[in-house]
């Protein structure tokens, strides 16, 4: 059956679907009970519509954080179209005109960095990083400073290795063993103090958390901190005041590569182009995804400083250059759609209504938390934020993933889509999750946070 047929028939794509499709992160013993797989259909705006016509405010960028720009957007799928047809495809080994155009609107926007190597996926540009510095170990240390530390609650991808890197127990668990040489530092999330400080304290504390970790495992035998500016998928958690000077100074102190992942947070999520930015600190690595092309075409970078770039170009070796290749980072359309993808932040101005309407939405969330005791904190930047649901403000326990995820459910069912975490963190499944596209209305949110509200009444009272 082709497209056009399955268009028309509603029921036959839902068997056909249900059949056949394996859809990610879910559970599907309900539909083979009878409970009917969600087809989306159609995209406008931040509205999308499912295949029974009924149509949702998505406050979550498609699921996975992604349409930063909204969907619908004609340009950049002529532009895609327009450049598939003159060229598709060639293996990285060469160069092509869209690469070159979009890299250097991206290094404009990067000041302090200086290369782009393309790739297909977040996971895949993770692993360019560390494959990077471990040779870079290899050949300047005689393999010694191969670690590479991450933090607890962060996520860097899906593959094996960046599980490896990833903080959250119930994405990694039982797919083990795992890529050794990577070691966990404490996450930074205050309203969680591991031993109950705050302010200060708590920042001290755990950039001396980050010290203790490097001076047991040997700062000579470290090749990198690979961080989230702001923890996603681990509950939106910004770090505490101070933390990301110390960060900066830590790895400066023992020579440690930092390597910020931008996989959400990138292309404007937080309010400038980069979450880094927010913090003034200088990366040597920096991997984005998602946003970059807003989903209208596949596309990842590993952005590095040219002084990373130069230790791969001594030719007294066959092995010395970087001896990667990414089949799809091949693919043309993903910086065409890259480079319409920035016009139109740009012309737009999405960064600056990421800060603006990222501002409306902190003030409904934190007028939920008001009426609602079930909030402990309200956590955000930019069009980025999270509220971590709590069965007692006092003690803080946190509230049942089950009992987070019939509120997402009851939003659902009155037509938004918002997120949560779950599958994360042991015992702390329990964080709503708001990523809307950034050109998202004072009107859109309201809509959004009201229905938040009537959700809570209804599953806590």
């Amino acid at each position: 059956m082709d497209i056009n047929a399955h268009t028309n028939d509603p029921a036959g794509v839902i068997e056909a679907d249900r059949a056949h499709v394996w859809h990610h992160l879910s559970q599907h013993k309900p539909y083979a009970n009878g409970v009917d797989p969600r087809i989306i259909v159609e995209g406008k705006g931040l509205k999308v519509w499912d295949i029974t016509g009924k149509e949702h405010i998505d406050a979550v960028s498609g699921g996975v954080w992604t349409v930063n720009v909204g969907y619908g957007r004609k340009r950049i799928a002529d532009a895609v179209a327009e450049q598939l047809t003159k060229m598709c495809f060639f293996g990285g080994t060469a160069g092509t005109i869209p690469m070159s155009a979009f890299s250097e609107m991206l290094i404009d926007k990067m000041p302090g960095l200086d290369r782009v190597y393309y790739a297909s996926s977040g996971s895949e540009a993770n692993e360019k990083a560390f494959k990077m510095v471990r040779q870079i170990s290899h050949n300047f240390y005689g393999g010694k400073k191969n670690k590479i530390l991450f933090r607890d609650r962060d996520y860097h991808g899906t593959t094996i290795t960046t599980l490896s890197a990833g903080g959250q127990e119930e994405r990694s668990g039982q797919y083990g063993p795992y890529t050794p040489g990577f070691v966990s530092i404490p996450h930074c999330l205050e309203y969680r103090s591991q031993d109950g400080s705050t302010g200060e304290a708590y920042t001290a504390a755990s950039l001396k958390a980050i010290e203790d970790v490097i001076l047991r495992e040997g700062a000579d035998t470290i090749g990198s901190l690979c961080l989230e500016p702001i923890t996603a998928g681990g509950g939106i958690i910004l770090a505490p005041t101070g933390y990301w000077e110390g960060v900066q100074a830590l790895c400066k102190k023992y020579e440690i590569l930092l390597h910020i992942d931008e996989v959400v947070c990138g292309l404007g999520r937080t309010g400038t182009w980069f979450g880094y930015q927010q913090f003034g600190i200088k990366p040597d690595f920096v991997t984005m995804a998602k946003g970059v092309a807003s989903g209208y075409a596949a596309i990842s970078c590993c952005v590095t400083t040219n002084e990373v770039f130069d230790k791969f170009t001594d030719d007294s070796s066959h092995m010395n250059y970087f001896r990667d290749i990414s089949t799809f980072g091949g693919c043309t359309g993903g910086p065409a759609a890259a480079i319409e993808n920035m016009k139109i932040l740009m012309e737009e101005d999405l960064l600056g209504n990421s800060t603006r309407m990222g501002e409306h939405l902190m003030g409904n969330l934190n007028g939920l938390m008001e009426d609602h005791a079930c909030i402990g904190e309200v956590r955000g930047m930019g069009l980025f934020a999270g509220a971590e649901l709590v069965l007692d403000r006092k003690t803080k326990e946190p509230m049942p993933e089950k009992m987070v995820a019939q509120i997402v459910g009851d939003c659902m069912a009155q037509g938004v889509i918002i997120g949560m975490t779950n599958r994360s963190l042991p015992g702390f499944n329990n964080t709503l999750l708001f990523a809307p596209p950034l050109i998202a209305t004072k009107d859109d949110l309201n809509n959004v946070t009201e229905a938040v509200g009537r959700a809570i009444k209804k599953v806590v009272g």
